[in-house]
């Protein structure tokens, strides 16, 4: 319990720490532009940039007042409570589809004075993904949602213990031979869809189920499923991690890590630089794929700069910059960004359905444009609703944290519940430094060979 008292008490100061301390009039609003954004989320200097954007294509002057958040529950109870009148804000795709259903969102402009629509470049797949968030009746989701970073849910290895042949399946985390050696992400969102698929295998096999089907099926019976094969997999976790998972499989500690793209590819630059070889793989039974979006909440008080704002962030010189920045991948599918994505290390991936024709043989890194056989089996996890209580409960007798229903739902009172996205930003900007550090050494041995 005083464990419990120290985790509500940090969340509630959490709470109070994200409150705005800026006080403006009605009449100022046009001049201020107010972004909510997770921590270490956009390139050095892409805000000052875009306020010079702004007043070429305007004629108008724009200050932009801009706070953070490392919980999407927490910043969509700022905006169902209509207390705080952000202008943009950057939700992950579960929380969109939330916002939709509650009808928290306006549409975004599509017309600019002087500019260009960038939006255009985001990738027919990225677009065709968001708007299976579409409220029926309504809108397509894409009018109220332009993604800004994806990827994929997967298993990040040591080369020299394992074979990518010997993940092929999510059995690989209920093998006994790898017992104390797996690492899973401290997620209940990513666990649940895993233990589904790798339970539902058989009938995904024959064709009988599909990936995104099993992944949001939410029924008695299948929460039943997925808590036995969780606590079936328990004995094998030598932990469920939030933040060590790098180190772990960098000393060779661990051999196993069930983590995202982004941070596998930051884990494998990091232990090729003490000459550990790391892979990832995305198993055969299909995983996740998340998104995290820009949108305009409905109390927005100056949605002509937000949508101008978001139009920005799709140019590709920017989204270039916010990649090398946040070490993760952008939604725009420019040539521009195809040309600086090619690693002449890396395999041949079929990328066509992010690009074009044009890369449906290139050198990508796996972990940032994963192979069109791979994205074929892949899904959202879709927003658990009213369900949540309940899968926070399974996880919570999975790991053992003696929370019974009423906690629970204390802590879900507090926080909304825990996303899975507040582990990803953590070390995000320790992962910039490091990974424009190696870039610009790869770039320097490109240019001398």
């Amino acid at each position: 319990m005083k464990k419990l008292c120290l985790i509500l008490s940090g969340l509630v100061l959490a709470c109070m720490g994200l409150s705005s301390c800026y006080n403006d009039t009605d009449d100022s609003r046009e001049h201020i532009l107010k972004i909510y954004n997770w921590a270490d989320y956009i390139g050095e200097g892409v805000l000052d940039d875009f306020c010079k954007y702004y007043k070429e294509h305007t004629g108008k002057d724009i200050r932009i007042v801009y706070q953070t958040f490392d919980i999407n529950e927490i910043m969509l109870t700022k905006i169902e409570r209509g207390h705080e009148d952000f202008d943009v804000v950057c939700p992950s795709e579960y929380i969109i589809e939330r916002m939709l259903r509650k009808k928290l969102l306006l549409p975004i402009d599509t017309l600019f004075l002087n500019s260009p629509n960038y939006m255009h470049n985001v990738a027919p797949y990225i677009r065709q993904q968001i708007d299976r968030l579409t409220v029926p009746g309504d809108k397509p989701a894409s009018r109220y949602a332009v993604c800004y970073m994806w990827g994929t849910a997967g298993l990040l290895y040591n080369k020299q213990y394992l074979r990518e042949e010997d993940l092929k399946s999510w059995g690989c985390l209920w093998d006994k031979r790898y017992a104390g050696k797996i690492l899973m992400k401290d997620s209940y969102r990513d666990s649940y869809g895993t233990a589904m698929l790798y339970a539902c295998r058989r009938q995904l096999a024959e064709h009988k189920a599909t990936v995104p089907d099993l992944m949001n099926d939410y029924s008695p019976a299948a929460m039943d499923t997925v808590e036995k094969y969780l606590k079936l997999l328990k004995p094998n976790v030598a932990g469920w991690e939030a933040d060590f998972g790098k180190e772990m499989m960098t000393k060779g500690k661990a051999w196993i890590n069930m983590t995202w793209s982004g941070d596998a590819q930051w884990a494998i630059e990091e232990a090729a630089e003490v000459g550990v070889e790391l892979g990832y793989t995305v198993p055969e039974e299909g995983s996740n794929v998340w998104y995290d979006g820009w949108v305009i909440p409905k109390y927005a008080r100056n949605r002509e700069a937000a949508s101008y704002f978001i139009n920005f962030l799709c140019r590709p010189d920017i989204a270039l910059r916010n990649m090398e920045a946040t070490g993760y991948v952008s939604s725009i599918a420019s040539k521009d960004i195809l040309d600086a994505s090619i690693d002449e290390t890396a395999a041949y991936v079929d990328a066509s359905y992010f690009f074009g024709p044009e890369a449906s043989h290139a050198r990508l890194l796996n972990t940032k444009y994963p192979d069109l056989s791979v994205i074929e089996r892949c899904a959202m996890i879709r927003d658990f609703g009213d369900k949540t209580v309940n899968v926070l409960e399974i996880w919570s007798r999975v790991k053992g944290d003696n929370l019974n229903g009423g906690i629970v739902i204390l802590i879900l009172g507090v926080v909304g519940g825990l996303s899975a996205f507040q582990i990803r930003r953590r070390y995000i900007l320790h992962q910039r430094k490091n990974m424009q550090n190696r870039r610009h050494r790869r770039r320097k041995r490109a240019a001398h060979a």
